[in-house]
């Protein structure tokens, strides 16, 4: 029990993190060169990355394609809800725009996590 609440309990935080940011009506501006769709992909590329750390035990070995496809699918599937929760935020849209960032964010977290877990099994003991 101790093992998997040390696992999910980083990603359960994170998304509610998404979930109280994306609960404010009045948005703050941004640095100048930065959009909102970096932020969508920067933020959905740290969820991809706990959800892949909890998925793979935190252990490298254990970075499959098959856990990072899992990451990114309940990355996007969590993206998809917290943008139809906006739908209710006055203020705040639904936006497919940002559901495509946060799917990007995750995908290149997770194959770049893939990656490196993969050249680091090919490297000799």
């Amino acid at each position: 029990m101790r093992r998997t609440l040390s696992l999910w309990a980083p990603v359960a935080i994170y998304a509610v993190a998404i979930f109280l940011e994306s609960s404010v009506s009045q948005v703050p501006a941004l640095p100048t060169g930065i959009s909102d769709k970096d932020v969508h992909g920067l933020l959905y590329a740290g969820l991809s990355l706990l959800i892949l750390r909890a998925l793979a035990g935190a252990d490298w070995r254990r970075v499959t394609i098959a856990a990072s496809l899992t990451a990114v699918l309940l990355s996007a599937a969590y993206g998809a809800s917290d943008e139809f929760h906006q739908r209710f935020v006055p203020g705040r849209t639904c936006d497919l725009a940002d559901l495509a960032a946060d799917t990007v964010g995750a995908s290149v977290a997770a194959v770049g996590a893939w990656l490196i877990a993969h050249r680091r099994a090919a490297r000799p003991s």
